[in-house]
């Protein structure tokens, strides 16, 4: 049951459960799309309004992101064509490379993103905010460790969330 220091996460933690978990808000960061050297600069002229009809990777509908890229399509009115769903946004991210489709990740890791799956950014979303968690069975962390990477963490990521 106390086998985990530390779950990061893109949500609180539930309150219900047999293990009482404290949410630590590490901080946020907006959205931005990337593809495939070809299908990216056809995307980025007229970005965010070529996302209508383009093919798009997501994360699934239970993910908090998924839930705000859904609102932010709602209001923009773009209608994107959803070509994959996926549970791993590393999985996401291969097939990105791959050139099946278009997806979103943090901006904050924009270019680590560029770097390992060789995509190039198409364009940021501020308006859509991921924000970052560290849960923990500790209302006061302590692990020097986990302490650590949520120091690091906390500088890194912007706190407007």
């Amino acid at each position: 049951v106390y086998d985990l220091d530390m779950v990061l996460t893109d949500s609180p933690g539930g309150t219900g459960g047999r293990i009482r978990a404290f949410n630590h808000l590490l901080g946020g960061s907006g959205i931005s799309f990337f593809g495939r050297k070809d299908l990216a600069s056809r995307a980025r002229r007229k970005f965010p309004l070529s996302l209508h009809g383009a093919p798009l990777l997501l994360p699934t509908g239970n993910t908090m992101l998924r839930r705000s890229l859904e609102q932010w399509f709602e209001t923009t009115e773009i209608r994107p064509l959803v070509v994959g769903e996926f549970e791993d946004s590393a999985l996401l991210s291969v097939f990105g490379q791959r050139g099946v489709g278009l997806f979103p990740a943090p901006t904050v890791i924009a270019r680590a993103i560029e770097d390992q799956y060789r995509v190039q950014r198409i364009g940021d979303v501020p308006d859509i905010q991921e924000n970052f968690y560290a849960v923990t069975v500790e209302r006061r962390i302590k692990h020097p460790a986990i302490a650590a990477i949520c120091r690091e963490a906390k500088g890194t990521l912007s706190t407007a969330g």
